[in-house]
């Protein structure tokens, strides 16, 4: 691949690190992002009864959303695409943002084997049985801070009347209360910057963090702090908030199938005595909600007893620091 691994947001969060780390990341990019998806990857996708989505909006607000159907509603037909016959979840943020051309960020996550491969790109031929996508960057996660719990398909629910939908600029106490006892959450972000310098580096993307139950804080006036654990050293994430500082949240209930939809803004804490505080943060994130919308009942899977990364037995909590 002869486009740049990284964008300037990815690098300038890569240095700051150190030197040592943006000088490796300068020469394993090249070589674990590519512009094909591996075969064990499109077999992956092929497997999967959901898969996380990164979209954005007319204002360039981005999203994280939630697509599932039985298993086998993802194809791969070559190497650098994959198709999905998916029906959109009421209130799903994809209801208004999925359309030809747009830049879409992937993620196939099977929590219960803790395997994850992200696919970006641009969607081609939305229909209405679903749209394709072609691919711009492909790279596989680790496994960790990924909670075990097996996700099963169920028809009924997805054919259910449509759920309530509460929206406000402002949390409300069911939607305070799910992340406070959230262990998993996943957030959307969006190059904005020299779409022809970044190449295949721009885009969208979306991505999974995990973490104790309270690991995510909730203050009173709404902002949400969120600890950044050590990963992979690529930053996608937070090399998009350097250059943009807006993203989506996903947080799932597990046990109703509620979905709570953030458009937030970011600041990232780099350092200093309230990052020193959390075991195991190497930095924060901290969320400025601009929106919320709370679907109830809304995904069509129920989930298996969930079994804890055994990595965050390092890291803490922010009730119990």
């Amino acid at each position: 691949m002869n486009a740049p691994a990284f964008h300037e947001g990815e690098r300038a969060a890569q240095a700051r690190v150190g030197a040592a780390v943006r000088e490796r990341m300068e020469e394993i990019g090249p070589r674990v992002i590519r512009d094909f998806m591996p075969e064990q990857h499109r077999e992956f996708f092929e497997q999967l009864p959901f898969v996380i989505a990164g979209t954005v909006d007319a204002t360039g607000q981005p999203w994280a959303s939630v697509l599932a159907q039985p298993p086998g509603f993802i194809h791969s037909p070559d190497a650098r695409h994959l198709t999905l016959r998916a029906r959109l979840l009421a209130g799903d943020p994809l209801q208004t943002t999925l359309a030809d051309g747009a830049a879409i960020g992937l993620l196939g996550i099977e929590p219960h084997t803790r395997r994850r491969n992200r696919m970006n790109g641009t969607v081609r031929g939305v229909h209405a049985e679903g749209f394709a996508v072609e691919l711009s960057q492909s790279f596989g996660n680790c496994p960790k801070y990924i909670q075990a719990r097996e996700p099963v398909y169920v028809e009924r629910l997805a054919s259910a009347a449509g759920p309530v939908v509460h929206e406000s600029a402002q949390l409300n106490d069911a939607a305070r209360r799910m992340m406070e006892q959230a262990d998993t959450l996943f957030i959307a972000t969006a190059y904005a910057g020299d779409e022809t310098r970044a190449g295949r580096a721009g885009g969208v993307d979306v991505s999974h963090r995990g973490g104790k139950p309270g690991f995510v804080r909730v203050d009173a006036d709404g902002t949400l702090t969120v600890p950044d654990f050590v990963g992979n050293y690529f930053f996608n994430t937070l090399g998009n908030l350097v250059v943009n500082p807006r993203a989506g949240l996903l947080f799932i209930d597990f046990d109703t199938g509620d979905l709570l939809y953030l458009a937030v803004t970011a600041d990232i804490v780099w350092d200093g005595p309230e990052v020193d505080a959390f075991a195991g943060a190497q930095r924060l994130m901290r969320f400025k909600v601009q929106s919320m919308r709370l679907v109830e009942s809304s995904l069509p899977l129920r989930w298996g007893e969930a079994e804890l990364s055994p990595v965050l037995d390092a890291t803490g909590t922010w009730s119990g620091r």
